[in-house]
């Protein structure tokens, strides 16, 4: 199972980077983070492809997208300054508290 969750996490990661690059490629006109786009993306899916040997689809997803909300949400704030108001930052923490009750009371988080 930690090895599922490990996969989960880089996907995560890779989505992270994906959505990132699409903003930075500015409608596919730049190569480089068009680049970024396709190759965070096609590794995200991949590594989910994998995580789903493991997890099954509804808790896989559940995850993969919560976090990859929140990721995006820091890094647009990071690297673009996009500004985050307390009802986003408390939106995301009940995201995340959602994941920690799924994977610490649900029967559903396995296979």
């Amino acid at each position: 199972m930690p090895k599922a969750y490990l996969l989960l996490m880089l996907a995560v990661m890779a989505e992270g980077v994906g959505t990132t690059s699409l903003q930075a490629s500015q409608q596919f006109t730049k190569l480089w983070p068009s680049i970024g786009v396709v190759l965070g993306f096609g590794t995200a899916f991949y590594l989910m492809m994998l995580v789903l040997q493991y997890l099954p689809l509804g808790i896989t997803y559940a995850i993969w997208s919560g976090l990859g909300i929140c990721l995006t949400a820091f890094l647009a704030w990071v690297i673009y300054q996009q500004k985050l108001d307390l009802p986003a930052m408390l939106g995301m923490g009940m995201i995340i508290a959602g994941i920690v009750i799924i994977n610490l009371f649900s029967n559903t988080a396995s296979h």
